[in-house]
């Protein structure tokens, strides 16, 4: 298949399985230390808890520190690094290019459907093609 394009110690490895490796090794390593950060800062403060919303556990702010971390990181690496090429025309179409042959005569079909739906091209230019 061509979704395999990679292999690691010459076990077949998709981009997703990458994306999930690089994500959940950033939250088990390095997402901890959002609340580390937080009770450094509450500590700095001189405040036990951001609020009272769970009695004991302080507010959602202190059950959410490592997500903000978490939640950060995430965006950055999806929107930098995962999705940073195809937002452009040239990425747009190194991404087409690196399609199967198969699924390159599927998104033709179908864009050729939506440019007549749009009125963009005609039956009579298609002839021509």
């Amino acid at each position: 298949s061509d979704v395999y394009k990679r292999q690691v110690h010459g076990m077949p490895i998709t981009e997703f399985q990458i994306h999930s490796i690089i994500l959940g090794t950033f939250a088990s390593l390095f997402s901890p230390f959002g609340g580390f950060f937080a009770s450094g800062f509450k500590r700095a403060i001189k405040i036990k808890d951001f609020a009272t919303t769970i009695p004991g556990h302080g507010g959602i702010t202190d059950r959410m520190d490592c997500q903000i971390l978490m939640g950060t990181f995430s965006y950055l690496y999806v929107s930098q690094i995962v999705f940073r090429n195809v937002s452009t025309m040239r990425g747009l179409l190194r991404f087409v290019v690196n399609l199967s042959t198969n699924d390159q005569i599927v998104l033709f079909n179908e864009l050729q459907q939506i440019l007549l739906r749009k009125t963009i091209i005609n039956a009579t230019s298609l002839i021509e093609l």
